[in-house]
């Protein structure tokens, strides 16, 4: 399994962006497809973003479609996500994940961050 450590949280307000980063540790990142969850006080975690590993296809849930960006640097071991038009709602702890193998919805990831705080007040 990777070992993922997420930065890049903090509180800002509605309309800012942040970048949130997930550094992977060990030889076999770019084998494995990268998800993004977050899960808000009182709710359950939901998804976020997804990147494939080889076709770096991207995948989002409807909340998010067009305002974040997963992206992927495989000799930095390295994912990324690039969240634009930041509202209230997406205050959460926010998670990476990983899994080898091809991406596909509804996917079980087995290695996971422990989260980074992004707090958006309006």
């Amino acid at each position: 399994q990777l070992q993922l450590v997420e930065s890049g949280g903090g509180l800002v307000q509605a309309g800012d962006s942040l970048r949130l980063s997930c550094a992977a540790s060990g030889p076999t990142f770019s084998s494995h497809s990268i998800g993004w969850f977050r899960q808000a006080p009182g709710k359950e975690r939901e998804f976020v973003a997804a990147i494939a590993r080889a076709t770096l296809g991207t995948y989002y849930a409807d909340s998010v479609k067009g305002r974040f960006t997963a992206s992927r640097d495989n000799a930095r071991n390295r994912a990324f996500l690039q969240m634009n038009s930041l509202k209230p709602e997406d205050t959460a702890v926010y998670y990476c994940a990983a899994e080898p193998g091809p991406y596909s919805r509804g996917m079980r990831f087995g290695s996971w961050g422990r989260g980074t705080q992004v707090t958006v007040s309006s």
